[in-house]
């Protein structure tokens, strides 16, 4: 609203292409957020989706900075735990779990919080505290019976965590809640289920056509067998021609079912007929 019309309009068409994008192309994503910045680096729209783009792409330094910004314009604090995790990917937990006792935290809404729980879970898991990060996700949102939007991601991150703790059995068991919330299939609680099981999943797809392709195989070397029987040949050839060396019929190549015939001079045959007369 505080931009005229037509700029309005063009930062409007590269703020929707971010949104697009920023899960299939984040590159793409990114550098359309590049463009809306440099139009209306005023606009603290604008500066949030600049950062986050710059955070799918891991420009966490970026990213950081962007937000900072887009908070500073509106006084609102549903960024911080994007922020704290931003310290994360910068290797800096320990100021990642600062911010997570942080009065700012209280302010954030039931999703947001949430959200801050799972971050600090991960600078624990970051630095080698494995069972401080289990004890960080236990919390009633955990323990409740209700899928909300951040149910699957809250159990997946528990469950994980179990796991890496060598807790195979209670992973299992999480991995199993996991799946029971995660309808979207947001996570691949399914498949960490089936390795812990240790299924294997064949892709029947490729095998079929590793098989069609086998069988054309088959049927190529079979057709190019049947063409070089079909060549190989006695052919008549001219005892004249001296440069031309018939091809010999191994005994193999005979048929004894074969008959032969002896074409004679007419005059010889009339001959031995009258001698068998006179005989």
């Amino acid at each position: 609203m505080s931009l005229p019309k037509g700029l309005a309009e063009e930062v409007s068409k590269n703020l929707v292409m971010v949104a697009r994008l920023i899960d299939e192309d984040p590159e793409q994503a990114y550098a359309y957020s590049r463009i809306a910045l440099r139009l209306a680096s005023r606009v603290a729209a604008v500066r949030e989706a600049a950062g986050f783009a710059a955070y799918a792409t891991q420009k966490y330094s970026e990213a950081l900075a962007e937000f900072r910004a887009a908070k500073r314009m509106t006084g609102s604090v549903e960024l911080w735990p994007v922020m704290a995790d931003c310290e994360r990917g910068l290797g800096r937990p320990e100021r990642a779990l600062a911010m997570a006792g942080e009065p700012e935290v209280q302010k954030l809404d039931k999703a947001g919080q949430v959200e801050m729980r799972l971050v600090a879970a991960g600078a624990r898991r970051d630095q080698g505290q494995l069972e401080a990060a289990i004890v960080t996700l236990q919390s009633p949102e955990l323990a409740s019976s209700s899928v909300q939007p951040w149910t699957a991601r809250l159990r997946y991150a528990y469950a994980d965590a179990l796991l890496a703790a060598g807790r195979e059995d209670e992973a299992r068991e999480w991995f199993g809640k996991t799946l029971e919330a995660d309808k979207d299939g947001a996570t691949d609680a399914s498949d960490r289920l089936a390795e812990l099981d240790g299924v294997e999943f064949v892709d029947a797809a490729v095998d079929i056509a590793d098989d069609v392709d086998d069988d054309e195989d088959d049927q190529d070397a079979a057709e190019v067998a049947a063409a070089e029987r079909a060549s190989d040949v006695a052919e008549y050839y001219d005892e004249d021609d001296d440069e031309y060396e018939p091809l010999e019929q191994s005994e193999a190549d005979l048929d004894v079912t074969d008959e032969i015939v002896i074409v004679e001079d007419e005059d010889v045959a009339d001959e031995r007929a009258a001698g068998r007369d006179n005989a």
